[in-house]
Order: structure tokens, then sequence, then C-alpha cells
């Protein structure tokens, strides 16, 4: 049920205080959150300020096609997603992306990036599509890596420059940049090793120091096959059935709806002050609960203050806004793939304004299937990494389809006019991509203390687990294990 189904502030018995559990933010990791709760037996409401739930993981129509617009896949690391899928009934529907590779787009040329790696970072240095990119001596380099000290390396406090310091800056320009700023929207130079590649550390000790030998390790202990998966139809679908069975089992969702406060009634349970946020807004009022989730990226402010915290100087990364691009292009000489599934694109070019393309129907068969013969869809990724200077503002409308169209022709290095567009969307994301730098790994740690003492209280998301549904899927389970193992939550 949605909060525009719903009469006033919505759901059944809504204004009463009889909610168990309440959920803020219907991101995947407040969906997760309900399920949990849900399943558990608890009356359970989750609220969000936007149009519909799904966060960074929805989906939208192009040229006829339902495609994502969002998240497009996911790690296999850890398995979480895959198990929720199975959960959902969805096993079947996951999917592998087409085994082309990728590139990367660098002022000195386009070059595939490592089949065998890890954020850029080589498993074999001297393999031929290292070499083809970084140049003989890049790689030479790169493959002093197997031989330093174990010590080289070891106090870098960022990605960057462990990275640096093991194999060089080649590697760091050429192969990590790029696929740093296409994941995290971020410098490689600004994240912390072990929120960018967790377990990188351990697996770094336990092979003697080598980077190459560590990501080795780390491919060896994944999940067999590729490091990403896909859902058959888009990955926007596990929305779908994440709202499906959160209201089969006597969930309510409300839409248009923010928490604006949070505060502590005599008698121990949590009182919620709404805002509704239609046009024009209807009635709002205060809610009751004895369980509190907070999956959004406000979980500071609205936190603070409650129960004591003080939470007014904690400043959590907003992440690099992102604009996401999808074309629909009838050209046949994209057949061939000729940039594999995607291209990254390397700091300093300066002859395109994308940061990232994906071209989803040579990376997905069930895009190419649904799309037809000869018919592509390709999507650019529009947004700053931290340390770089502030590009101008993107143009609108047809301007920014033509800078769309030029950017994918260079990247793909086949020619694109308007004639060969048949659809298009642009979708653009705020708070989406937290950058995991050091601050707001601190900034995280000064939420989660904060929140552990409080009874019923607990946080989950993106913001708080890091990027990618391996990383909330997991940390929205754990928070709702905590929360009902958590005999505080009962009122007095």
């Amino acid at each position: 049920m949605s909060g525009d189904a719903a009469p006033g502030l919505g759901g059944p018995d809504s204004g009463s205080p009889g909610w168990e559990a309440v959920v803020v933010g219907a991101g995947v990791a407040g969906l997760v959150a309900a399920r949990e709760l849900a399943r558990a037996g608890l009356r359970t409401l989750v609220l969000d300020e936007r149009d519909a739930p799904g966060g960074a993981v929805r989906g939208h129509d192009v040229a006829g096609l339902r495609l994502d617009a969002g998240a497009e896949s996911y790690a296999t690391r850890n398995g979480s997603v895959a198990a929720l899928l199975t959960e959902l009934g969805m096993a079947e529907d996951v999917v592998a992306p087409e085994p082309r590779g990728a590139w990367a787009h660098l002022t000195s040329g386009d070059g595939p990036l490592p089949r065998t790696g890890l954020l850029g970072v080589p498993a074999y240095p001297l393999a031929p599509d290292v070499r083809r990119t970084l140049g003989t001596a890049g790689a030479l380099r790169a493959a002093l890596d197997l031989v330093l000290p174990a010590r080289v390396g070891t106090d870098a406090p960022t990605l960057g420059a462990l990275v640096r310091a093991r194999m060089g800056d080649a590697v760091v320009t050429r192969l990590v940049h790029p696929v740093v700023g296409g994941v995290h929207a971020a410098d490689p130079d600004d994240l912390a090793v072990e929120a960018a590649a967790p377990g990188l550390r351990e697996a770094l000790a336990a092979s003697g120091g080598s980077l190459a030998r560590a990501v080795r390790r780390l491919r060896a202990s994944a999940p067999a096959g590729t490091a990403v998966e896909g859902v058959a139809g888009g990955v926007h679908r596990l929305v779908d059935a994440l709202v499906a069975d959160i209201t089969a089992h006597g969930g309510v969702l409300l839409t248009r709806t923010r928490a604006e406060s949070v505060t502590r009634t005599a008698d121990g349970t949590l009182a919620l002050g709404t805002q509704d946020v239609h046009d024009p807004p209807r009635p709002s009022r205060d809610l009751r609960t004895q369980r509190l989730v907070v999956a959004a990226p406000g979980a500071a402010g609205l936190l603070d203050g409650l129960d004591g915290a003080d939470l007014r100087d904690v400043q959590l990364d907003d992440g690099a806004p992102v604009t996401l691009v999808t074309l629909v292009l009838d050209e046949p000489a994209l057949d061939a793939a000729p940039r594999g599934t995607g291209v990254l694109v390397g700091p300093g070019a300066v002859d395109v304004r994308a940061k990232a393309l994906t071209h989803a129907s040579a990376k997905w068969r069930w895009v190419a299937q649904a799309a037809g013969p000869g018919r592509h869809v390709v999507r650019l990724s529009y947004g700053r990494a931290g340390g770089e200077p502030v590009p101008d503002a993107l143009p609108t409308g047809d301007e920014f389809l033509e800078l769309a169209l030029r950017d994918a022709a260079t990247l793909l290095g086949v020619p694109l006019g308007r004639d060969v567009l048949r659809g298009s969307a642009v979708v653009r994301w705020t708070q989406s991509l937290p950058r995991p730098s050091a601050a707001h790994r601190a900034a995280v740690a000064a939420v989660r203390q904060a929140v552990d003492p409080m009874p019923g209280v607990a946080v989950c998301g993106a913001w708080a687990a890091g990027n990618g549904l391996a990383s909330v899927v997991p940390d929205a389970r754990a928070a709702v294990t905590a929360l009902l193992a958590d005999s505080r939550a009962e009122p007095s």
C-alpha cells in the first residue's frame, strides 16, 4: 500500500500507537529491514518522502523497454544478494554479464581493463590486457609488487596510496582511478582501504604483502564465476518483490511522507513527528512505535537529541550527484560491442564529460533480447569524483542529449547522430553514492556509537554500510537481528 492509496497519513489505523516497528526510508536497506520485521510478526510501517520505493534501485521505461534507472548489477561477494533473491523466488532470474570485458578511456588512448582484478588492481600485472593499457614500463613497475618487501604500503591510509606504493602511479591513474570513479564517484586517494575494498588488508597480510596476490586470494574466495550478477528484467524487480512480500505479511508502505522528529515518551515508546509532502499536503499526525529503523541518509539529523545523543556536528558525506542518461539507438555498427560491456573514463580526459558508459545490450543478454536486432541500449554516467575541479553545469534538454550522443560516439568509437536515437531518459540521483572516505567512516561510527545504547533503535543503509547491495543487504539484516534481540524495545 502506498501513501497515495491511503487516507491522511495512510493505512488502516495509521494514527494509532499500535505500530510495533517503523522503518524510515524505503530504499533497498529499508525494505529489507521492513521485510525482516514483518516476517517476524511485527506490525510494520515504512515511510519514505519520495514518490516510490526503491531508492537508487528503480526502473523506468525508455523507448518501450523496461530498464534499470539506477543500479543494474550487484557484487557477488558474501552471497547475500543471491540468497535474498532465492528467498524471494527469483533464483532462476539471476544472470551473469556477457564475458566481453570493459575498457578505460585515457588521455593516451583507450585500453582494456584487467579481466582479473579488483577495482582496477590487476591480479596479474604482466597479463596482455594490463600491458596494453599500462605500457611495458608501467606493467613492469606494477610487477615489482611481487618482490617488494611486505612492509611497503602497510601504512597507506587510502586505496590510492596503497596501490601507488605497491604497483606505481600508472596503475592508479590508468586502471584504479577510472574504476573507482565509476563505482564510487570518488578519487582513490580519498577512499579508506577498508571501505573501498573490504578484506583487502587481511588478504595482503596473508599474501606476504603482495597486492597482486591479495587480489587473487580475494577473487578465489568469492563465489564461482563473475564478480557481479544481475537480474533478468532488471535489478529493480528486487524492489517489487520486497514490497510484495512486506505487504503480504501485513506491512504498510507510505510514500511522500517525511519523518521529521523522534522523541522518547514516558512509557519508553518512540514518537515520530511526520510531514506529508503531497502537493497539496494531506493532514499529518504523530506516530508511536516500539522499534525504529532509520535507513535514510538523514539519520544523524533525525536522531539528534534522542536519549541525549548529540549528533549536531556529525558530517556524513552527501555523495557526489550522479546523472544517468540512457540512450536507445538503432545502430547495427554497435553489434560488434567495440568496447565490450562499457568504458570507464580516466582522469584528465577532456574530450568527454561522461565518467562512464555501460553498453547495456552488450553486457546483458536480456537487454539485447528485449531490444531486438540492431537496437542498442547505452547508459552514460555524469558526476564529479572527489578532488576533481568542479565542471561547468551540465546542459539540459536537447543540448544534454547532444552531449550524451557525442560522448557515446567518442567512447564507443562509432559515429552516432540524432537520426539513430529512438528514445532517451535522464535520471538525477543525489545522496546515492556516499564516498567512503576516512572522514565519512568516522562520522558513521559516531552515529552507530550514539544509537547503540538507544532502546529499540537501529540504523542501516548505504550511507552506513557502504555502496552496493552486497554491503546494504547484510547490514540491514544484522540491524534487525540486533533490534529483535533487544529486550529494551518492549515498552514499560
